[in-house]
This record gives structure tokens, sequence and C-alpha cells, in this order.
């Protein structure tokens, strides 16, 4: 059994996430900023903790994650507003990087999306160009750490039913990007156990082979 800890708890994939962690054995801390969202997380068989990451410190933050061998980040502002995107889904996901290394939980999981990057190609005047830098920036700051991190990037969300497969660096990302959260929380359970997706960033959409078999297959 493994401690893990979730950012971002209440999420739609970190809820479904939980529930497979804890169903599989695993201790799993899951970090919300609301605590009227604690009783939707103790369902899934984790222990909510309040934390605020986007005005926590980064010694906070380590505190909080004393003690876990590996977390997951799945926190975002939710878009809308430029300056809170960018103080959560960079600042404080660097944070809690830091946070990681600082107090040794080596293991960091990343949710990002597909195409994130330098390269996004997101126009300055579009309401996703503030998402698109953070993350591009959240993530390449991952890749320069010494942290045992992946990345996973996931299409346009669905709330499809999980099915257990996917499609790997999809060929042609531009079309048929549909991904379920419900694959994405079972990407990201079986990232934590496979070495193969360490130092990975993962690509993928809905598809036709199943997860172990694709992320094994890296």
């Amino acid at each position: 059994m493994s401690r893990i800890a979730i950012i971002g708890g209440h999420g739609k994939v970190a809820l479904q996430l939980s529930r497979i962690l804890s169903s599989e054995g695993h201790a799993v801390t899951s970090f919300i900023r609301n605590p009227a969202h604690a009783p939707d997380v103790e369902a899934t068989g984790a222990l909510p903790v309040v934390l605020d990451v986007e005005n926590s410190t980064t010694a906070e933050i380590a505190a909080a994650l004393d003690g876990h061998e590996a977390m997951v980040w799945s926190a975002g502002a939710g878009g809308g507003n430029p300056e809170r995107t960018y103080a959560v889904d960079r600042d404080a996901a660097i944070r809690s990087m830091d946070a990681a290394a600082q107090t040794g939980v080596a293991r960091y999981v990343m949710v990002s999306y597909l195409g994130a990057g330098p390269g996004h190609g997101v126009p300055a005047d579009n309401s996703f160009y503030a998402y698109a830098e953070a993350k591009a920036a959240a993530d390449q700051y991952l890749r320069a750490t010494d942290l045992e991190w992946t990345i996973l990037g996931p299409g346009t969300l669905t709330g499809n039913p999980g099915s257990g497969l996917i499609e790997v660096s999809p060929k042609d990302p531009g079309t048929g990007r549909e991904t379920s959260r419900a694959n994405v929380a079972l990407v990201a359970a079986a990232a934590l156990e496979l070495p193969e997706t360490v130092r990975r960033t993962i690509e993928f959409r809905d598809g036709s082979v199943p997860v172990v078999e694709a992320l094994t297959a890296l």
C-alpha cells in the first residue's frame, strides 16, 4: 500500500481517481479548497484535507505532503480569470513540485492536456491563452526537476463512461480528441504503478488499446 496525495481532490477526474486508488488498497489524501466538498471526497474512500494551494507557501504544501510516496496534480483554476489561472495552474503547481522535492515525494503525476507546451498555438486574444501558457510553464518546470514525473495529456474531456481503452500519441490529434474523464483517471492510476511512464509525457485520447498495454508499450 502507498500513501498517495491528490491536489485538486474534488475535480471530476480526481474523484474517480481517488475511488480507483482507494479500491486498490492505497491510502489516498485528497486536498480540497472548499470544506463543503469533504463528504464527496470521503465517499470515494479518500481522506479529505483542506488546503488552499493558491494561497499556500511551498513550506505549507511540503508539510501537507509529508509522509506520502506519490502525488497527482489535478487542480486548476477553471479558467475565466487569467490572473487566477496563472496563480493556480502555473505558480501553485510549481510550488507543489518544489514542495514534493523538499519532503521526499519522488513520484509526481501531472494532469495536463493534449497539445500543451510552448508551441500550443493559442492566440493571445483567446480566452484559453492564459491556461495554455500556465500549463506550458508548469510542465516545462516539472521536466527540469529531479522528480520521477509523468505528464498526462488527455484530449477534450467528456463525461462518457470509461472504456479502459485509449490511443497514445494520436497521429492526428486535431480530430477526434474526445477523452472520458474516467479513462483519464484510469491512466493516472496505472501510471503511478508503471515505471515505463516515468519521465514521459503521455498524450492520449479514447481509443482501442487497453490502458496498461498502451502504457507499457511506450
